[in-house]
């Protein structure tokens, strides 16, 4: 579970973001806005790398509000997927485990492991050089899922993606979310990407979620107006002038 009570940040640059949203535990949420609005502001609040200046972070029913990031019950595939050339798939996964991974039997079992639940199964030796986009992000998540934590961050995943491979690794995501009962949180500039995926969506227009919901319904019968400006729809309701 994943509650924000009041989440704050002052920026001097781009005033304040605040959020107060609620991720029920085993449930999928996306996030959804224009740039500049606050998705990752919020994602980086829930994984710990912004330090709040007021409200509450609750994670898994324990108060993180001031816990460093290794100290949270989270993993976090980032956009960029973080992967490191000058080493093979292998350690790049095990860096999940442990910044000081070896190659022991029990640690490479988990590697292993992971690699084949995204599909990779023997890939240990391959370097991120030789792989394609879309391989290097099942890498990423792969490093997440040895992690072993309930909460799953994803910034972007689909950024980097093609058309058919952006298909092929929301079907990956939504069924290890099922399957291991993972609270997810992705933010994402592709909202159609996330039909299916997520249970709920979230709009954040400048730094407060606007408006919540269930998928497709926000996607096809837009609550707020300036959600549905952001879908390129025209919404016929009172938000209408008479």
């Amino acid at each position: 579970m994943i509650v924000l009570n009041g989440a704050t940040k002052h920026f001097s640059d781009y005033g304040v973001f605040a959020f107060d949203l609620t991720v029920e535990r085993g449930s999928s949420l996306g996030v959804i806005g224009p740039s500049g609005a606050g998705k990752s502001t919020l994602l980086h609040m829930v994984a710990g790398f912004i330090e709040l200046d007021g409200g509450q972070i609750v994670l898994e029913d324990a108060d993180h509000t001031h816990s460093a990031p290794a100290q949270r019950p989270v993993s976090m595939v980032f956009q960029a997927n973080n992967l490191f050339d000058h080493l093979d798939v292998a350690v790049n996964v095990g860096l999940g485990i442990t910044p000081r991974f070896r190659r022991s039997h029990q640690a490479m079992g988990q590697v292993a492991e992971a690699l084949a639940q995204v599909g990779l199964a023997g890939f240990e030796d391959r370097r991120p050089v030789s792989l394609s986009g879309g391989e290097a992000q099942r890498v990423a998540l792969a490093r997440a899922l040895v992690r072993d934590k309930p909460i799953l961050l994803l910034d972007e995943p689909f950024a980097a993606l093609g058309p058919s491979m952006r298909q092929d690794f929301s079907s990956l995501l939504s069924a290890m979310q099922k399957e291991q009962g993972l609270t997810m949180l992705t933010v994402s500039h592709a909202p159609t990407e996330l039909n299916g995926l997520c249970d709920r969506l979230a709009f954040v227009m400048d730094g407060y979620v606007a408006a919540l919901g269930e998928t497709a319904s926000m996607l096809n019968d837009p609550p707020h107006p300036a959600l549905a400006a952001y879908l390129g729809r025209r919404v016929e309701s009172s938000f209408d002038a008479h």
